[in-house]
């Protein structure tokens, strides 16, 4: 690996937008919307802003998994957030989350819409208001919620962390790079350990915990995630193979990645989903605008 220059860090730092590597177009120091833009909204009861990251796959799964039970409120419309473009900054998504991320909720099923952000809080917010996927036994919730929230602590030290400097870093610091892939195999080895025990993270049940975990390690697992499963020799984790190939074989998680993706084979993206009958109507004008 590259040796990165030596840097002392001045006395007061200020932003300097070279410095921004892959993401300098997206990053900035404060809050707050940048331009004025209204969201659209749909004829769902929720509405979705989003994108096909792992946060945003999380929810999508989260409400297809519903759909599939039967529970016909959770049927939603998925608006694309493409963030690098600077969506998540317009006064309408900021409105949403203040934090202008992705995936951000409205829930327009009662009197007033209720605003949900953060990917964890949407799906309590799902799982308490359709009674699914999140225990209601005092002992299993807590498990189910520890290891959401464990997910929650954890993934920003696999993709902020790891993913950043591994893949996108404009210089490759060695340093950064083997402390963070010592971090994300400890967390493998957290998950491999739950899962020789456990047929899933809350126990003997799927749950949140799983929905909100398999995109980041399920797709580190099978190798998707920043070109690093050789070089994290995720094979050897075999307990969370075992879980990650079960999950993804689910119908509602493959519809649920689906869904506001815009990288990859045309054909597995759904740009925007507003009716259950999209992922049948794979229509040559949809693959001509995912291309």
């Amino acid at each position: 690996m590259t040796e990165a220059p030596a840097y002392t860090p001045p006395n007061v730092w200020t932003w300097n937008k070279e410095n921004g590597g892959a993401f300098a177009n997206i990053n900035r120091p404060i809050a707050g919307p940048t331009h004025d833009k209204e969201l659209p909204v749909g004829k769902h009861p929720l509405q979705l802003y989003s994108l096909g990251t792992p946060n945003g796959v999380k929810v999508t799964v989260m409400l297809e998994e519903l759909l599939e039970l039967g529970h016909s409120g959770a049927e939603y419309d998925a608006w694309l957030i493409r963030i690098n473009e600077g969506d998540q900054f317009g006064s309408g998504f900021v409105d949403v989350n203040p934090n202008s991320k992705i995936p951000a909720l409205l829930d327009r099923s009662g009197p007033e819409p209720i605003r949900v952000f953060e990917s964890g809080a949407i799906l309590m917010h799902l799982a308490e208001k359709f009674g699914e996927f999140l225990p209601t036994d005092s002992a299993k919730r807590a498990e189910c919620l520890s290891w959401l929230f464990w997910q929650m602590g954890s993934a920003p030290f696999l993709g902020g962390g790891f993913g950043h400097f591994y893949a996108y870093a404009p210089i490759k610091i060695e340093y950064a790079i083997d402390r963070y892939a010592m971090e994300v195999k400890r967390q493998l080895d957290v998950l491999d350990r739950r899962l020789a025990e456990h047929e899933y993270l809350g126990g003997a049940d799927y749950s949140i915990a799983d929905i909100a975990t398999w995109p980041w390690y399920g797709a580190l697992a099978l190798g998707q995630a920043y070109n690093a499963g050789e070089f994290l020799q995720v094979q050897d984790y075999k307990h969370v193979q075992r879980w990650t190939k079960s999950i993804a074989a689910r119908p509602a998680v493959q519809r649920g990645r689906m869904v506001n993706r815009v990288m990859g084979d045309p054909a597995s993206q759904l740009r925007e989903r507003h009716d259950a009958n999209d992922f049948l109507t794979r229509t040559q004008d949809k693959l001509e605008s995912a291309a």
